[in-house]
């Protein structure tokens, strides 16, 4: 029987944890970080990770799991959450998935061997590929490819077309979960307005020196390519000033958000929820209820 999993997705800054905590504390459960950049000890402020406070009161996974000299992949991910969600079951808990990085949850939950000889990015792209044709045309590759799928779907189809075109590199995993996938969203403006603000808040918790250890200790590092900091490395070289630094990290964190959302629309199943909409919290709490008593 697949193990029953709460996933909350959706762009920066939209209330992903705030919602993960209190989802945690109504049905007993603990969070599994889906980010990318909040596995790196030392580097909390502008990976927005939650609040030691926060993290007191229900159990969080898969943060300050690295050190900042380490690199951090989909399959690292994918294996340690896989530990953390059995880990979480055994104990007779809920494994909530919190975080936006698209990639390292897809794969997490549509059961992706990433561990191959066959690059990652090689992966994505025929993935994208797949994106661009209409299910007929979808419908079509798989009998010229001689695959069987019950019950077609667009999912299943491009599932089968990339295990077909990268064999072994795949091997056909099947996922373990039944997810229920609830992706916040916010009206554009109000969306950017919250990115605006985490941004200056941020500064205000000291970003600016948190930033400045890892340029001038950790430069080269994976963790010093994340959004949140390299946008500050100018400022520290003396090639913008600091209202400059400032507005292109806005910039770049509300861009970053769109492409956060397009993942999600277009290679993910999931259901979007305007956080900003009267109730709309409420609903989402009566939908797992609904789910785990099924």
């Amino acid at each position: 029987m697949k193990i029953k999993i709460i996933v909350i997705v959706g762009p920066t800054a939209v209330g992903k944890t705030a919602l993960a905590i209190e989802v945690a504390k109504r049905f007993g459960g603990e969070v599994v970080s889906g980010d990318s950049q909040q596995v790196y000890r030392g580097l909390d402020i502008g990976t927005a990770k939650a609040s030691p406070e926060e993290q007191a009161t229900v159990p969080h996974h898969l943060i300050d799991v690295r050190e900042m000299t380490e690199s951090y992949s989909a399959f690292d991910f994918v294996s340690e959450a896989k530990k953390a969600i059995e880990d979480i079951q055994r104990r007779g808990k809920l494994a909530i998935i919190a975080g936006g990085t698209g990639l390292y949850i897809q794969s997490l939950l549509e059961g992706y061997h990433l561990g191959g000889e066959t690059p990652h990015e090689e992966i994505v792209a025929y993935r994208a590929s797949l994106e661009h044709y209409s299910d007929e045309e979808l419908a079509h590759l798989v009998k010229q490819a001689g695959l069987e799928i019950p019950q077609f779907n667009r999912r299943r189809a491009k599932r089968a077309l990339e295990i077909a075109h990268f064999g072994q590199d795949l091997e056909n995993q099947e996922t373990l979960y039944e997810p229920l996938i609830i992706c916040l969203d916010d009206e554009r403006s109000q969306l950017y307005e919250r990115i605006n603000n985490r941004v200056d808040l941020m500064f205000e918790a000291g970003l600016l020196d948190e930033a400045k250890w890892l340029f001038d200790h950790y430069p080269n590092a994976q963790a010093a390519k994340g959004i949140g900091y390299k946008e500050l490395f100018p400022y520290f070289r003396g090639e913008q000033t600091l209202e400059e630094a400032s507005e292109s990290l806005k910039q770049a964190t509300r861009r970053f958000a769109k492409r956060q959302l397009t993942w999600f629309r277009n290679r993910m199943q999931v259901t979007f929820y305007q956080i900003g909409e009267s109730g709309v919290k409420e609903h989402i709490l009566s939908q797992i209820e609904e789910f785990l008593d099924d």
